[in-house]
């Protein structure tokens, strides 16, 4: 079942990850492949590794022409602004008509804003789509740079895939423990991620398409899949299904959580009862207007009581929220309501106490 949707936009793979991590390996390696020959590729000048020298074939102001046909240019100020001028010269038909855009950016940079202002642009929105986050993560070095720096947490905890990057470096028992530590500790940070490793970047680039539920031929079961509710089974907030009304997210006072760690959590609410769509909406307006700079993702598959076979798709970054996407169908017989927040500083119960409010007195409509 395919979303409803006008127009077809070009989407958007954010690539992240920090230094070292084998982010502008992975790129080297995927710019080469068929599935990316058309796509266009920016990056940010501060990236410490510029692209291998023999891959540029010539210079056109700010983009360059790489091996296999992508086109690249260098961000110099805002992103933005190589988003249109990308999109400008491809209307004037100066640079091929590319159909993908990959963004990778520096790897001091916290992810959060660069999603928020791809959602709030009306260029962006118009234009493009968010297909999904990746993030590099050094296998041997992972542990000390999630201690070490709040950047690398954010970026592993806003991430639909999590490429483990220089696995062959794990030679003994050791090793393997510290990659066993890493991959706990990732699905703490963020339970509903794809983790898959790669060598020297080498990786299979259909892995890393079709993240995201914008996408204009997406099935059900791939919404369910860039949902991944079932992942917070453990660390979730339940809805009206239960009679308490604290969610549990990370353990603040747990001696094995950093301190980086411990600000985030993890979790998912869940409902039986369908919402109004006004109180969703309004919902939609309030959680950011009072918490937005610590919302580093929320999305979710809503039951609204007027569109009972149709759900709802929320797709939120700090104050910005994706106007509401709705489905042709329910993509399986779960008709609960299911949001995903991956949230900085902020109790569930906290969240927890807004929802319950939108399923108070409403009742379901006629199927």
């Amino acid at each position: 079942m395919a979303l409803i949707q006008t127009t077809e936009k070009i989407p958007i793979t954010i690539l992240t990850g920090f230094l070292g991590s084998g982010k502008t390996t992975l790129l080297s390696h995927l710019i080469r492949q068929p599935e990316l020959s058309n796509a266009a590729v920016i990056i940010n000048e501060f990236g410490e590794i510029s692209l291998d020298h023999e891959l540029v074939e010539k210079t056109d102001g700010d983009v360059i022409e790489i091996q296999g046909g992508c086109l690249c240019c260098t961000v110099r100020g805002d992103l933005i602004q190589a988003l249109h001028g990308l999109m400008l010269k491809r209307t004037k038909g100066e640079v091929r008509a590319f159909d993908r855009v990959i963004i990778e950016t520096t790897g001091l940079a916290d992810p959060a804003p660069i999603l928020q202002t791809l959602m709030s642009d009306p260029l962006a929105f118009t234009k493009f789509r968010l297909d999904g986050v990746v993030t590099t993560l050094d296998v041997i070095n992972g542990m000390a740079t999630l201690d070490r720096h709040d950047e690398a947490v954010k970026q592993a905890a806003v991430a639909d895939l999590i490429i483990l990057t220089k696995r062959d470096l794990v030679t003994d028992e050791s090793g393997q423990k510290l990659l066993t530590a890493l991959q706990s500790r990732l699905t703490k940070l963020n339970a509903g991620h794809r983790a898959i490793f790669t060598d020297h970047g080498r990786i299979d680039p259909g892995l890393l398409l079709n993240l995201g539920p914008f996408n204009p031929t997406a099935k059900g079961q791939d919404v369910e899949a860039w949902l991944r509710a079932e992942a917070y089974a453990d660390d979730h907030a339940h809805g009206d299904q239960h009679n308490d009304s604290h969610g549990h997210g990370h353990d603040h006072a747990r001696p094995d959580v950093n301190r980086h760690d411990a600000r985030i959590r993890a979790f998912c609410f869940t409902s039986d009862k369908p919402i109004a769509e006004t109180k969703l909406r309004f919902f939609l307006q309030l959680l950011p207007a009072l918490r937005g700079p610590d919302l580093l993702r929320v999305k979710g598959m809503v039951h609204v009581a007027e569109r009972p076979n149709e759900p709802a798709i929320v797709h939120g970054v700090q104050h910005v929220f994706h106007p509401l996407t709705w489905l042709q169908a329910w993509p399986s017989a779960d008709r609960r309501t299911r949001i995903v927040f991956i949230v900085r500083d902020i109790e569930p119960a906290h969240i927890q106490e807004l929802m319950a409010a939108l399923t108070t007195n409403v009742e379901p409509a006629a199927a």
